[in-house]
């Protein structure tokens, strides 16, 4: 499991990436963007845990991040990541941030997601 706080600590020191919260409607959204280009390489949501096709009550925090397709179709076969929510499925993977989905493999995928941007 891992928190929103700590997804944009890391960002903050490995990219010197703030948040961006471009949607008034949704000010909870947070898009993670490359300095200078401005293209995203991550998008933390919270979505009504029905549209993700999950079980429970209530709403759960997803990020979004960019990935390659091979690996894509692998990490959809582990708990807690997901077909892409708005994004293009094959090239984006949701990973649901109170799963057992580990750290690590997180700041990993961030960073792949990072480079995948460029």
């Amino acid at each position: 499991m891992i928190e929103r706080e700590e997804i944009l600590d890391y960002v903050k020191g490995k990219f010197d990436t703030e948040p961006d919260y471009p949607w008034f409607k949704y000010p909870d959204y947070a898009v993670l963007r490359h300095k200078g280009g401005g293209k995203w390489y991550g998008l933390i949501m919270i979505v009504p845990r029905i549209k993700l096709g999950l079980t429970g009550e209530g709403s759960a925090e997803i990020l979004d991040l960019k990935c390659d397709p091979e690996l894509n179709s692998l990490l959809r076969s582990q708990q807690g990541t997901l077909s892409a929510y708005h994004m293009n499925k094959e090239h984006w993977i949701t990973i649901v941030l109170d799963s057992s989905f580990h750290k690590e493999e997180v700041y990993n995928l961030i960073n792949l997601s990072y480079d995948l941007t460029k």
